[in-house]
């Protein structure tokens, strides 16, 4: 019994699977069957190996269209545009008619002109036939010494256990890529996310600045009275329920499966160190109020574009496509839609990739490259840190600063408000209700004539502002001047008609 085929197709099966790096996906119960792919190299061909002797053309031709509908269902599972399958039959002898023109071109089937196929023919009395054209197809010399003598079955079944072992030890390798870690962490800050939320709502609500602010929320002039720990506790707040059950979705996907490729110590650091990032980032650049995992969530993100760049063809293969599309998706969003903290994000999605790199992956060890990604984490926090703490101007805006005047209010701090107002009124171009504010400060520290400038900027600033024009009246009666204070009480009362407090000041000044 001669096996040269049998061998010839083991062998075949083991260049591709070993040399071209290809994966089984379809293997017949007669192992005469095998179809084999390469899902992160799109231009590559599906391959289907056939050891079959081939008698007549017309069952050649059958099998062709057999191969291509085949074909079309494995390029909608791969989710190829196009896809082209080699058809390899290793046959002891041609087809015994004409076969010639049946291969000769790729074979497009006329109902669908997704998938082709292009058909090579290795038969016993001409080899090199075949792999000259497999040479041409793959840009590289492919040719196998196959003895004219017989092969016995130990030596068929040698390479075909090689191949059959080598496609087996890499998909469990490929697999054990994802098993460092059961989710721990990732469950635990779930738990953690909606348990503070429902602390926020209880304590006077989630969208609630006081309460954000009370809680740990990313605000700009308590980072830089030196709460430090803002930087971190953002991580755990949410501004809403939707925001809440997005993240929360977001953080179960992805950080399950970055805590499975490195670990739940790894993923822990990644994590924190993303979130911190994130924060520090729209520190610098969003100086409104903010909270939320979204952060810490881009570093997953970050996480897995690090697995790309150092693993890409598993990457691809696995993830890449789909995580590429969401993170895109994530960053048009950001950028076209108004109240979202881009800055967080990307902040977030670069400390996610330094941080990866600094931690590298389970049971591999690349001193030089982690100490670089160590040098340059710690390089840009400096720099930021440094900028944002010594130019306080840039990362306080006008809406922060009257949030905090309010809560310094509250306190009866109203130093604190004239020094945290100031800037902006200085300036000439802020709101009515920052001068409002810094003239009630003002007021309580007997600065009345500051206070009367800046209450006629905020009426020139809104021309409504009635509680402007009953507070400007009252200086004016401390003044003396009557006539000026009553001409102010009528504005108020114009614009406030049932106040009761605008009606008794009239009285008074008559």
């Amino acid at each position: 019994m001669n096996l040269q085929e049998d061998y010839l197709f083991w062998r075949l099966a083991h260049y591709f699977i070993t040399d071209q790096e290809y994966r089984i996906i379809q293997l017949s119960e007669q192992h005469q069957e095998l179809w084999l792919e390469k899902m992160e190299n799109k231009k590559a061909p599906v391959i289907r190996l056939l050891r079959y002797n081939l008698d007549w053309s017309n069952w050649m031709q059958k099998d062709i269209e057999h191969i291509a509908v085949n074909g079309e269902r494995i390029r909608k599972q791969l989710r190829r545009g196009e896809m082209n399958v080699l058809n390899l039959y290793i046959s002891a002898f041609p087809p015994v008619d004409d076969y010639e023109f049946r291969i000769e071109k790729p074979f497009i089937p006329q109902e669908n002109e997704k998938t082709k196929v292009n058909s090579i023919i290795f038969e016993r009395n001409n080899y090199d036939e075949g792999f000259s054209k497999l040479s041409t197809i793959f840009h590289t010399p492919i040719s196998f010494t196959v003895n004219s003598e017989e092969y016995t079955e130990h030596e068929v079944d040698t390479v075909k256990l090689a191949a059959l072992s080598e496609a087996s030890n890499r998909s469990k390798k490929e697999q054990s890529f994802f098993q460092h870690g059961k989710p721990l962490f990732t469950y635990m800050f779930m738990i953690i996310q909606v348990a503070m939320f429902l602390l926020l709502e209880w304590k006077g609500g989630s969208t609630n600045s006081s309460t954000l602010i009370q809680y740990g929320a990313k605000f700009n002039p308590l980072i830089l009275e030196g709460e430090w720990w803002r930087f971190f506790t953002p991580i755990f707040l949410h501004i809403g329920i939707l925001h809440l059950l997005m993240n929360t979705l977001a953080l179960y996907y992805l950080g399950t499966t970055v805590e499975r490729i490195y670990g739940n110590i790894r993923f822990l650091l990644i994590y924190l160190l993303a979130g911190f990032f994130g924060s520090l980032a729209s520190f610098i650049f969003s100086p409104t109020l903010s909270a939320g995992a979204s952060g810490a969530i881009f570093g997953c993100f970050g996480a897995l574009l690090y697995f790309g760049v150092i693993n890409p063809r598993l990457f691809f293969r696995t993830l890449g496509l789909n995580i590429i599309v969401i993170l895109v998706i994530n960053l048009i969003f950001g950028f076209t839609m108004s109240n979202i903290d881009n800055a967080g994000h990307i902040g977030g999605l670069i400390g996610g990739f330094l941080a990866t790199g600094i931690v590298h992956f389970p049971k591999q060890k690349k001193p030089f490259l982690q100490i670089i990604f160590l040098i340059i984490a710690g390089v840009t926090i400096t720099g930021l840190l440094k900028y944002g703490y010594s130019e306080p101007g840039n990362v306080v805006n006008e809406k922060s600063a009257l949030i905090m005047a309010a809560e310094y209010m509250k306190k009866e701090d109203y130093n604190q408000i004239k020094s945290l107002l100031h800037p902006f009124a200085d300036e000439g171009s802020a709101t009515a209700e920052t001068y409002f504010l810094l003239s009630y400060a003002e007021i309580k520290t007997n600065e009345l004539e500051n206070a009367k400038e800046h209450l006629h900027l905020a009426i020139e600033t809104r021309k409504d502002f009635h509680e402007a024009y009953y507070n400007l009246a009252l200086i004016y009666i401390q003044e003396g001047n009557m006539k000026e204070a009553k001409k102010l009480a009528e504005k108020a009362i114009e614009l406030m008609p049932r106040e009761e407090n605008y009606q008794n000041l009239l009285q008074q000044i008559k």
